[in-house]
Formats: C-alpha cells, structure tokens, sequence
C-alpha cells in the first residue's frame, strides 16, 4: 500500500474549502497536511482547529504546517516545518510533537533533517509543476538518491499525478504528498484509491 498525504492549498479549489477538506478527510488519505502558510497566526489557528475538528470525525490523521506554537496550543501530534525553522526551533518541537517533518530540496538537506530527528521528509519538486512555475522539477534521479541516503520515510511532491506515481514508488518513496489534485479532482475518494494502489 502506498501512503498518500494530502496538502492543503485553498487558493486553489473551486468549493467552499472545509467542504473539500470533509470530502479529504472521508477519503481517509494517510494525512492531511494543513498548509497555508499566507495566513495570520490567529487565521491559521481558527482554521487549523476546524480542519482538526472534521479530520478527527473520520479519523483522519493531520500534519499541520509551520506555525508550530498554534500546533502546540491546539494539541497537535503532528508538524512539518521548513528546515530553517527546524533548525531553529528542532529542540523544543522534537519534545512537543510525536511527529515531526521536514521539506527537503537536496540530499545534504535530507541528510540534516534525518539528524535533527524527523519521523518523514517531504523530498521536491520532483516533476515540473504549476505551483513552482518556470522552475524545473529535481527529477526522479534527485529523488532516488535522498531515499538511498536516509532511513526515515521519504514522500515525493511537485507534479505528481496517478499516471507517474509507479515511477515514484519505484524510486523508493514511501508515498507521494499532491496538493493541485487533491484540491481540485472531481472524486476525492476515487482519486487517493487510485494513488494508494500504484
């Protein structure tokens, strides 16, 4: 079974984004990871406690994303930070949080994450994608060599569709983390299931 996280993105979906985020949660993906990283604290910790609030009906498992201190407030079991913050605040969230992940653009960063005691990596952009317009993707090479280096799950981001998934997979990631699709497919459900038997 091939684990699918889904990441948040309301600029880009098409219905009221807590409806979205009930069809996600129902679809039971491995995560969810609540990014929204343009918001205030205080608009992320209203929103983070509604989507943990929907997750938690179906028992849907959340990650949220940077803002750390509202993810401690709100009890959370889960966060990912970028690895500047990581190295900031690795000390302190390593205690707090029973897991704990990090965004990795190199090998040497992959490196640095796993030493500094993260649980996963989120290795991208792999292929070329709209939401990093103009910059080409790392390649499946790129992603090959973060998961022969690291011992930690790896999942693989950027550009990810069902059709080169297997690729993915195959390249030794644990699972893939889509954020366009899963804001915008037409059945949720339909679409993880799809990803989740690669």
């Amino acid at each position: 079974m091939f684990d699918v996280l889904c990441v948040t993105d309301r600029r880009l979906c098409r219905e009221d984004f807590l409806s979205r985020i009930e069809k996600i949660a129902r679809a039971k993906p491995s995560a969810l990871i609540l990014r929204e990283k343009d918001l205030t604290k205080e608009e992320y910790l209203s929103l983070a406690r509604e989507t943990m609030g929907i997750c938690a009906r179906y028992g849907t498992p959340v990650i949220l994303h940077n803002f750390f201190e509202e993810a401690e407030l709100l009890g959370a079991e889960a966060v990912q930070l970028p690895l500047p913050v990581l190295e900031e605040q690795f000390a302190s969230v390593r205690r707090t949080f029973r897991v704990l992940g990090a965004s990795c653009h190199s090998v040497a960063e992959a490196l640095q994450c796993e030493a500094l005691g993260c649980d996963y990596i989120v290795a991208g952009h792999i292929f070329d994608t709209d939401c990093k317009k103009g910059l080409p993707g790392r390649g499946l090479e790129f992603l090959r060599g973060v998961c022969e280096r690291v011992r930690i799950p790896v999942f693989a981001i950027g550009g990810i569709t069902a059709e080169n998934a297997g690729a993915v997979k195959a390249a030794g990631a644990r699972g893939v983390c889509v954020m366009s699709s899963a804001m915008t497919c037409e059945n949720v459900q339909e679409y993880i299931n799809k990803l989740r038997n690669i």
